[in-house]
C-alpha cells in the first residue's frame, strides 16, 4: 500500500541493485505467461533489497516479492512484474511517477497469451494505508484516526472502503479484456494490525484506534472478496491463516513491520506498516497453494 515518505528513502539509500531471486520449488499447474500486478504489498514493498528488473527502484519492488518466488516455484517462462508501492487502480491503465523513475501503466504488461494473473491492489484506493499514520499519538487514550474519520456516526473509512470496489471491479474486467485466457487471483492483505488491540507504545497507537484499523482491514478484505466474485476472479484469502504474526509480535515471529523502519527479516532498513521477508513468504506460501502448486521446504 502507499507511504510514498518512506518508500523515497530507496532514492538515497538503495540505488543501486539487484539480482533476481530463484527459490528451490517443485512445479505446480503449468503456466506459460505470469504477470503480477498490484501495490506495495503485491512488491513486498523494500528498502533492503530492491530492484529494478521490471519496475523503476522508486516502486520498492522486493527481488524477493511474493510474486518473483511463485514465478520461480511454477517454473513459468515468461515473468513480468508489474507491482509498484503507492499503486492504486488508476495505474493499472496510467503510469505512475515514483521517486525514481516512471512505472508504465501495469495493463502494459498484459498480452492475449498471458494465462497466469495476481493482482492486489485497493488498499490505496481506500486510503487505509495512509490513514495508519494519522492514528500515531503520544496520548494512549487519544482516538485521532476515528475523531477524524467517524464523524456524526458515520464512517469514512468504511465509505472509502465501498467506493472501491467498484474500481477493483473494473480492474478484474481490464484484464480480463487483455488476457481473456489467464486465470486470474486476487490477493487480500493478511493481518498487519491486530483486530482487538494494539501495543502501545512499541507501536504508539491508542488500543480503540488500533482496534478500528483492524476492523477496517477486516471490512477491505471482505469488499476484495466480494469484488473477486463480481469481477469473475478467484480470491486468496491470506488474512484467515496470519494471526499471530501482526507488527506488534517479536521479530522473526512478525510478518509485517512496525513503526520503527528496521528490520531483521532481512537485516535492514524496512518500509514501515508492511511485509517483510517472512511476510512475503507466507504469502507465496498461500497463493502457490491456491494455484495448486507446492513447495519444498
Amino acid at each position: 500500500m502507499r507511504n510514498t515518505s518512506y518508500l523515497s528513502m530507496a532514492v538515497v539509500v538503495f540505488a543501486a541493485c539487484c539480482a533476481a531471486f530463484a527459490p528451490t520449488a517443485a512445479a505446480g499447474p503449468g503456466f506459460e505467461e505470469y504477470v503480477a500486478l498490484g501495490d506495495s504489498w503485491a512488491a513486498d514493498a523494500t528498502l533492503s533489497q530492491p530492484t529494478d528488473r521490471y519496475v523503476p527502484l522508486g516502486c520498492a519492488q522486493s527481488r524477493r516479492d511474493y510474486p518473483e518466488q511463485l514465478a520461480a516455484a511454477l517454473r513459468i517462462p515468461v515473468f513480468r512484474d508489474a507491482t509498484c508501492g503507492g499503486a492504486e487502480t488508476a495505474q493499472m491503465t496510467a503510469p505512475q511517477t515514483t521517486p525514481l523513475g516512471t512505472n508504465a501503466p501495469q495493463f502494459d504488461r498484459l498480452t492475449p497469451a498471458t494465462d497466469l494473473v495476481t493482482v492486489g491492489i485497493g488498499g490505496n484506493d481506500a486510503q487505509l494505508a495512509s490513514t495508519v499514520q494519522r492514528c500515531l499519538t503520544i496520548d494512549p487514550t487519544a482516538t485521532p484516526c476515528q475523531d477524524a474519520l467517524v464523524v456524526n456516526g458515520v464512517d469514512r473509512m468504511s465509505a472509502n472502503i465501498a467506493a472501491a470496489e467498484p474500481k477493483v471491479v473494473a480492474t478484474l474486467a481490464g484484464i480480463r479484456a487483455r488476457s481473456p485466457h489467464a486465470r486470474v487471483l486476487l490477493i487480500d492483505y493478511f493481518q498487519g494490525v491486530r483486530p482487538a488491540r494494539g501495543c502501545y507504545p512499541v507501536i504508539p497507537i491508542s488500543d480503540s484506534d488500533a482496534a478500528w484499523l483492524g476492523r477496517k482491514l477486516i471490512e477491505l478484505d471482505a469488499m476484495l472478496a466480494d469484488a473477486a466474485r463480481r469481477g469473475g476472479a478467484e480470491f486468496v484469502d491470506t488474512y484467515s491463516g496470519s494471526g499471530g504474526h501482526d507488527a506488534c509480535q517479536l521479530p522473526g515471529v512478525r510478518w509485517v513491520e512496525g513503526l520503527i523502519p528496521v528490520s531483521v527479516d532481512p537485516p535492514g532498513l524496512a518500509v514501515p506498516f508492511h511485509p517483510n521477508q517472512l511476510g512475503a513468504d507466507y504469502q507465496a506460501r498461500a497463493v502457490l497453494a491456491a494455484i495448486g502448486g507446492r513447495s519444498t521446504p
